[in-house]
């Protein structure tokens, strides 16, 4: 059974700190991992993604913020989320590509920044 499961999610006020992690399971052959969001009333966007090499793509908006980091070996992806501000404030999706480029999806978990 695939599954991604994230935790980690929760309040925090504006400046504050909080970690992400994501463990996948039922998987074979992962190539990347990452995280995307999603802000009520807006698209998903990606925030950070990694390769199994160590390849990463941070969004912009979040560069020198947020610290993505993976452990291969135990299908494990993180993301340390510092100086959060308040656009920070969605879903959090965990996401896994396999080697055929199939796409998975954790169910989610929120992440609110008071100011």
């Amino acid at each position: 059974q695939v599954q991604l499961v994230e935790s980690g999610g929760g309040l925090v006020q504006a400046g504050g700190s909080l970690r992400l992690s994501c463990a996948a399971s039922g998987i074979s052959r992962i190539t990347k991992m990452g995280w995307y969001r999603q802000a009520p009333g807006k698209q998903r966007e990606l925030v950070a993604t990694i390769t199994t090499s160590g390849t990463t793509n941070i969004a912009e908006s979040v560069k020198g913020r947020f610290t993505i980091s993976t452990d291969n070996a135990q299908k494990k992806v993180y993301l340390q989320m510092n100086s959060l501000k308040p656009e920070d404030t969605a879903v959090y999706y965990c996401n896994a590509v396999d080697k055929d480029w199939r796409v998975y999806w954790g169910q989610g978990t929120q992440v609110t920044v008071s100011s």
